[in-house]
């Protein structure tokens, strides 16, 4: 029965550590042989009245004592090969008269071989046959010897056997029990690792969307101030002056946020995976702020106590308000009102502006339409627009937790 992969792995942590305890038990296996041939077996009086050679130890006995214990040093390569040697050397001694009634180096062959199995390697009935047979040789040659069968002797070696295989069974399945856990601990950081980089890029993507939003928004707020700056120009050319003054700090700002999300993109951003948050509903008045500035008149009503959003909701929400806010000032009239409804579990938004008498209704939604259902019903909220009786309206609904209930 051939060594396999468990058996090349037992305590093999370190397989030096591992050659060294095989040694050991060789050693004591050598030593506690030589010890039971020179004093006469384990019962002596009984041993020095039916063998000749009790008490006694000499060279043939101590070549034969080696042979039954040297070859568990090369176990690896054949336990089941190296069980067999150890019994018939030991055999050999009983045959000879010596009194050699515990096994020591089969007993240490047979807690190896039943240590070193793997999984794949299954207990057959005929390796038990295989076991029991040399078992029953040792057994019959010491009865022949003896003239009797040896009840004491065949006592103390099944119950040796016994206790190395329980104690091999044990140390194999502790052994696969550290190997499996390792193997899970690796799986699980390789698990680990791998949602942290799709988390990365998730985020990084969400900024790049965020990008795309405040840049859109701040050029179409840029270009509804410099229209208005350069039609009322002849007329009032402080306010026009105001207007541009206006456009270069939206500008400078816009050029601020998109350096900071860029930088996060980079793979050699110092900061690595450390995003910092776009905005949320902190920065509502900001917003606001900076559409009054550009002459579109904003109203906010707000129903309900305000609750915390979690991130994922609160920058939704807030880019959901920007988006509609800048449609606003595209395609209205001039005048946005903003409600805000806080509910048991999910925030309420509704953007309302009326239209141009003469406006073109759009049909296709564009692309700022199409991001707001997105970052909507990704967290399991909803959207929809509608135009009717001269007005636009946005309606959205945020789950408070950011994700489907």
């Amino acid at each position: 029965m051939a060594s396999t992969g468990t058996a090349h792995q037992l305590h093999a942590d370190r397989s030096g550590s591992a050659a060294l305890r095989v040694a050991a038990i060789a050693v004591a296996a050598l030593l506690g042989s030589l010890a039971l041939l020179a004093h006469g077996g384990i019962d002596a009086a009984r041993t020095a009245a039916d063998t000749a050679r009790a008490d006694t130890l000499d060279v043939l006995g101590a070549v034969l004592a080696v042979c039954s214990t040297a070859p568990l040093l090369v176990w690896r390569r054949s336990p089941f090969g190296v069980l067999a040697a150890t019994v018939a050397a030991s055999v050999l001694l009983v045959g000879l008269g010596y009194p050699f009634d515990l096994m020591f180096g089969p007993t240490a062959a047979l807690y190896l071989l039943a240590a070193g199995r793997d999984q794949a390697t299954r207990w057959t009935w005929a390796a038990s046959t295989a076991v029991a047979g040399l078992f029953t040789a040792y057994a019959v040659t010491t009865s022949v010897v003896h003239g009797a069968v040896p009840v004491v002797g065949l006592l103390h070696n099944g119950l040796a056997w016994a206790l190395a295989w329980f104690a091999g069974e044990r140390t194999r399945l502790r052994h696969e029990h550290i190997v499996d856990l390792s193997q899970r601990a690796e799986r699980t950081e390789r698990d680990a690792e791998r949602e942290r980089r799709l988390a990365a890029a998730e985020e990084r993507a969400r900024i790049a969307r965020d990008l795309h939003d405040s840049a859109g928004h701040a050029i179409s707020v840029i270009a509804v101030r410099a229209g208005a700056a350069r039609l009322r120009h002849a007329q009032d050319p402080d306010r026009s002056l105001r207007a541009l003054e206006v456009i270069e700090d939206l500008a400078r700002q816009t050029v601020d946020e998109i350096d900071h999300m860029v930088a996060t993109l980079r793979e050699d951003n110092p900061g690595g995976d450390v995003v910092e948050a776009p905005p949320g509903l902190a920065s509502l008045d900001t917003l606001i702020a900076r559409h009054t500035g550009t002459g579109l008149a904003v109203t906010v009503d707000t129903i309900g106590v305000p609750r915390t959003l979690a991130g994922a909701a609160d920058r939704a929400a807030y880019r959901i308000l920007q988006e509609a806010l800048t449609n606003a000032s595209r395609h209205g009239a001039g005048s946005a009102g903003l409600n805000l409804a806080f509910g048991d579990a999910a925030l309420e938004l509704i953007v309302t502006n009326p239209v141009r008498p003469n406006g073109v209704p759009r049909t296709g939604g564009g692309h700022g339409l199409i991001g707001m259902h997105e970052r909507a019903t990704l967290l399991g909220g909803s959207l929809d627009t509608e135009r009717a009786n001269g007005a636009f309206r946005v309606r959205a609904t945020i789950p408070y937790a950011g994700h489907r209930p």
